[in-house]
């Protein structure tokens, strides 16, 4: 079974869950392209890196989820691609098993791709089957905020879209997630 990103939930809502999610590790690597194509434009040199394109040839398991976000400079980075273009940034990560101490980590060879931690962090999140398309992220995303705006929640950082499945998966039972953080709880 893959290993899954670690995180509490703290809070469960009819239409969305608060996580706090555990301090992790991520490879990451900037692509452009549209909110379709940017998983598989990043695919290749990340999974390189896991499976041994480093400094000291280890691999390492892959784990889920898969995360994307726009590099757009909005607030809640729900603005998936360049005015006009279809064209877009994108950062897209891999969490990295929960035991990957960054500054341990193999070093990639590939300059594109780097490894960072990423702190605790508490955000709101639904779950979603269904195409990894930039309609229906986006609609889910207005669902969310709508949801949370609702229950005097706010937004901390931009919007991502985490995947947990392969591409061969039917679309029917994939399994998808939008995540918006929010600022930690008092107390």
């Amino acid at each position: 079974m893959t290993e899954e990103q670690r995180y509490d939930v703290v809070r469960t809502e009819p239409t969305y869950e608060v996580r706090r999610y555990h301090p992790h590790a991520v490879a990451e690597i900037e692509v452009d392209g549209t909110f379709e194509s940017a998983g598989s434009a990043a695919f290749r040199p990340l999974v390189g890196y896991i499976g041994g394109r480093n400094v000291g040839g280890d691999s390492m398991a892959m784990t889920a989820p898969v995360i994307q976000r726009s590099d757009a400079p909005t607030a809640l980075g729900v603005e998936t691609t360049t005015e006009g273009t279809g064209q877009g940034k994108f950062i897209v990560s891999f969490v990295l098993p929960a035991d990957t101490d960054p500054s341990r980590a193999p070093v990639p060879t590939d300059d594109r791709v780097h490894v960072r931690m990423v702190d605790e962090e508490y955000a709101a999140v639904t779950r979603f089957s269904g195409r990894w398309t930039s309609s229906s992220y986006s609609k889910r995303v207005a669902e969310l905020i709508a949801a949370l705006d609702a229950d005097g929640l706010s937004a901390a950082g931009p919007t991502r879209f985490a995947r947990f499945d392969p591409p061969w998966t039917p679309w029917f039972k994939r399994r998808n997630e939008v995540v918006i953080p929010l600022h930690a709880p008092a107390g």
